[in-house]
């Protein structure tokens, strides 16, 4: 079946987004393959984002985020950004305003990544819109090293994974579970529920480095 064709804005940000992986792999002098291995994602995948014909879902941001060596702050920023040297963590603060955040649509969650004023984060924290109404709407079920809390804010979601039966959460319900256990969630309200998304690395390592 023959793709259909995405809205202006979304094609822009795509081709935007397509552009600095492609900069930040040319950067670090990294081929196709070799970004490929260290994600643990195909060849095939990494140049379907260059080219601007795949967004990748929020665990894809994780691994190519690895698989180039960066954190998800600075694949997630401007393409005209620069990388910043390591700051130290003490003392560190960053608000992000409601009107300040941007959304990255994943077909069936839309994230607004938070705290994207700082780079070497021990978390990603993350405003999450889940649009998915079926599991089957996956292509596979999401897997990514570290750990992951969900905390509902508005409607209703029920959460899948490859090891317990699905589980409803409703607002002010929350979850903490290994990220590495494939998992997904759908919303099962009337409206398109919300929640806020925490990752942290499960190895010592901070989310996106190799």
């Amino acid at each position: 079946m023959p793709e259909k064709a995405a809205p202006v804005e979304t094609q822009e940000a795509l081709s935007a987004f397509g552009r600095k992986v492609r900069r930040l792999r040319q950067g670090k002098g990294m081929t196709l393959q070799q970004v490929a291995d260290r994600a643990g994602m195909a060849g095939s995948t990494i140049s379907k984002i260059e080219n601007s014909n795949l967004s990748p879902t929020f665990d894809g941001l994780l691994k190519l985020a690895r698989g180039l060596d960066v954190d998800l702050t600075t694949l997630l920023a401007g393409e005209n950004a620069t990388q910043e040297p390591p700051v130290p963590s003490m003392g560190r603060l960053n608000v992000t305003r409601a009107a300040e955040r941007v959304g990255h649509d994943a077909a069936t969650y839309v994230y607004e990544p938070l705290a994207m004023g700082l780079k070497q984060k021990q978390m990603d924290a993350t405003f999450v819109v889940v649009k998915a109404r079926a599991v089957e709407e996956f292509d596979h079920l999401v897997s990514h090293p570290g750990e992951e809390m969900i905390f509902v804010l508005t409607g209703e979601v029920e959460l899948h994974s490859n090891l317990y039966a699905p589980i409803r959460l409703a607002s002010g319900d929350s979850a903490y579970y290994d990220a590495s256990m494939g998992h997904a969630l759908i919303s099962v309200s009337a409206e398109d529920a919300t929640l806020l998304n925490i990752v942290t690395g499960g190895d010592g390592r901070l989310p996106g480095q190799g």
